[in-house]
Formats: structure tokens, C-alpha cells, sequence
């Protein structure tokens, strides 16, 4: 197993990749920037997938060798942390507040949810995230002023806005998993004919109420603002 596929043996070093990015590192000095390998590996994630992004791919993509690379990303981990930061600069992080915390905070999950939406390899990417960036840290501290009326202490904030953020990514993977899904029609109508007949047959019969009960609209918007009101509508302040 190389070094990339075990992302690193050390893991990322915060310091290293975010305090001190310009520190010249051995060897020749590389004829592109951190920042353009970066979109590179966002661009062909944003086409492929995560697991399309190899240091190999990125290389062909700026027009490198796979080792001058490492001079700036010694492994995928690092790679991914990057992307993470270099799309977050699209989060707003100045946006005026209300006051209403709660109803802030739907919003920057809002926001949130919109932004994996346009990189769907992020739910997966932000699971193993470590150490983040500068665009990262401005938009958790947009995040946390935003919690200030709520009156909890600096650490159940950060705690709240983690809750959040992994309540919209798991969100956003279980919708583009059943957008997939629902691109079979004779998949979903072999679905509902399964839990219709499971419904009638006796053993499952707070099944069979939930589905003989009033419809909820199903369209994405409105299914997650259902879920997200549920979740910080119920959020204790003690």
C-alpha cells in the first residue's frame, strides 16, 4: 500500500498545511500553485466522485509529474483537505444576522445543504474532516455568532453547529442516494407495491397507519426544511 492509498502515515499536519503553506519545501520548486491543483482535484471530483481523485489524475490535470505533487499535498488526505477548504470560500460568512438564532441557524443549514448539493462529494469528504482551513474557520465563525442569542456556552455552540452540519450532510447523501434510485421507475413502483402488501398483512400495523395517514409533500426543499425544523425546533438551550 502506497502512502496516498493509507492517507499518510502521519496523518495531515494542521500547522504545516494551513500556518505555514508557503515554507519551501526540498526539491525543485513547482511550476503551478497549491491553488490550482486544489480546483483541479475539485473539478474532476465534482465530475467523478471522490474516489475518481488520485494524485495521478490531478497531475494530468495541471500537466505534472505525480511527484512534484507532493510538494504541496503528500497525500490524498491532505488533497481532500484542501478541496474542503477551497470550496468553502463559496459559503457567505458576513450575511446580516437576525437575532433569532434558531432561525439563522435554518438558514445557514440551508446554505449548507445547497453547497454539498453542488459538490455531492462532500458529505462523504467533510466525514473524515480533521483540520480546517482558513474558509472553513470563517464560516463556523459566521455559524457560531449566529448561536450567541441562544445563550449556550462556547463549547455546546461548537457542538450544535457539528450536530448541524453532519444532520445536513447525512441528509444530503440519503437524497442523492433516492434521486438515483427514483431515476428507476419500475424500482419505485416495485417499492410501493412491497410496502403496500407488508402494510395489509396483519404484523406491521403502525406501518400500515403511517401509510394510510396524511401525505407530506415529498419534493426535496420541503422534506428537508421538515426534518431541519424538527431537529432545531427541538434543540435545548440547557
Amino acid at each position: 500500500m502506497t502512502q496516498e492509498e493509507a492517507g499518510g502515515v502521519a496523518g495531515v499536519d494542521p500547522e504545516r498545511l494551513w500556518l505555514r503553506p508557503d515554507e519551501p519545501r526540498r526539491g525543485r520548486k513547482p511550476s503551478f500553485s497549491r491553488d490550482a491543483i486544489t480546483g483541479a482535484a475539485v473539478a474532476l471530483a465534482d465530475a467523478e466522485g471522490l474516489d475518481a481523485v488520485s494524485m495521478r489524475r490531478v497531475a494530468g490535470a495541471v500537466g505534472a509529474g505525480v511527484m512534484s505533487l507532493y510538494s504541496y499535498a503528500p497525500d490524498k488526505e491532505t488533497l481532500v483537505e484542501l478541496m474542503v477548504d477551497h470550496v468553502s470560500v463559496e459559503l457567505p460568512t458576513s450575511g446580516p444576522l437576525t437575532g433569532d438564532w434558531r432561525a439563522d441557524l435554518k438558514a445557514i443549514a440551508h446554505l449548507q445543504r445547497d453547497h454539498m448539493l453542488r459538490h455531492p462529494w462532500l458529505p462523504a469528504a467533510l466525514s473524515a474532516h480533521r483540520t480546517p482551513g482558513p474558509h472553513v474557520l470563517a464560516f463556523l465563525e459566521h455559524a457560531l455568532a449566529a448561536l450567541r442569542p441562544s445563550g449556550l456556552d462556547g463549547a455546546a455552540r461548537l457542538e450544535v453547529f457539528a450536530q448541524l452540519t453532519a444532520f445536513v450532510a447525512g441528509h444530503v447523501r440519503h437524497e442523492l442516494a433516492q434521486s438515483e434510485a427514483a431515476r428507476s421507475s419500475e424500482r419505485t413502483a416495485a417499492e410501493a407495491r412491497y410496502l403496500a402488501t407488508v402494510a395489509q398483512d396483519g404484523h406491521h400495523p403502525e406501518l400500515a397507519e403511517a401509510l394510510l395517514g396524511p401525505r407530506r409533500p415529498t419534493d426535496p426543499e420541503a422534506t428537508f426544511s421538515r426534518f431541519l425544523n424538527r431537529l432545531i425546533d427541538g434543540l435545548d438551550t440547557d
